[in-house]
């Protein structure tokens, strides 16, 4: 759930970073709409891309047209450009590959002229022309210009990086997000992929069927979802089984927090 708005939204969302940079190769344009399929089918709504991704917005847009939009798309981008004059021609030119008729949410990227795109982002969600406005870190960088926005800024959203091993934003951007009534976007759930690689061929622990984790994937997206801060966590992949396996995530129990603890030593331990 949004906290700003109440509005429900599904726990595990579409990540495009990389995954959906695939160019004009059509065998890879619709192995990514295919993606696409499997996450809408087993209810996924938000996907969230950045005009830094290469193709990937275009990607996006290509496997829009060729399904047609779910009922309820929650399409969030971003805007990542040094020059706040130069802010809303990039949100349209985003608007216009996405083929919607407004973004949900668009954030300002890794802070990227933060201070110049506020307060076009803050017009453009008075005028109704976006519903919801955030800001990105990936991977700690500026944490503690991060907080200082969130501290002062009316934002609905913040996206950070955060998994069993990267979990420096519990210490106050989490605490903080609950206190201001901000909803949290995890990305990098995987590292990339790094993580799940690692752990690959690893048998899960017992206590993993206590939460009904089957997989590492879901091992590792159950423990962010059960942080009470946590809103949507946004893993990417190039596999329709993969986006279905991440969404039955959210299914199911999730772990106390004496499981997590449990779980996130485990990993560190292997």
């Amino acid at each position: 759930m949004i906290p700003s708005s109440g509005e429900p939204v599904p726990a595990v969302g579409l990540g495009t970073w990389i995954t959906f940079n695939v160019g004009n190769d059509p065998m890879l344009l619709d192995r990514s709409a295919a993606v696409m399929a499997a996450f809408f089918a087993a209810g996924g709504r938000m996907i969230d891309s950045s005009p830094m991704y290469g193709s990937s917005q275009d990607t996006v847009g290509h496997g829009l047209e060729k399904l047609g939009p779910p009922e309820r798309l929650f399409a969030a981008d971003k805007v990542w450009t040094s020059s706040g004059n130069e802010g809303p021609t990039q949100i349209e030119a985003s608007r216009r590959k996405w083929n919607v008729p407004r973004f949900d949410l668009m954030q300002i990227h890794n802070l990227r002229a933060w201070s110049e795109h506020l307060p076009t982002l803050l017009v453009m969600k008075e005028r109704g022309e976006i519903r919801y406005i955030g800001i990105t870190t990936s991977e700690g960088r500026r944490h503690d210009l991060f907080e200082e926005i969130m501290r002062n800024e009316p934002l609905d959203f913040v996206q950070v990086t955060y998994n069993v091993l990267d979990r420096e934003v519990e210490r106050r951007i989490l605490p903080l997000a609950e206190d201001r009534g901000m909803g949290v976007i995890v990305n990098r759930p995987f590292r990339q992929g790094a993580l799940t690689r690692s752990l690959e061929g690893r048998p899960l622990p017992g206590f993993a069927a206590e939460i009904g984790a089957r997989t590492w994937a879901q091992y590792i997206l159950k423990f962010i979802l059960s942080h009470p801060a946590v809103t949507v966590a946004i893993p990417a992949t190039t596999r329709p089984d993969h986006a279905t396996e991440n969404l039955a995530a959210a299914s199911g129990p999730l772990p106390d927090a004496a499981l997590r603890e449990r779980m996130s030593d485990h990993v560190r331990s292997l």
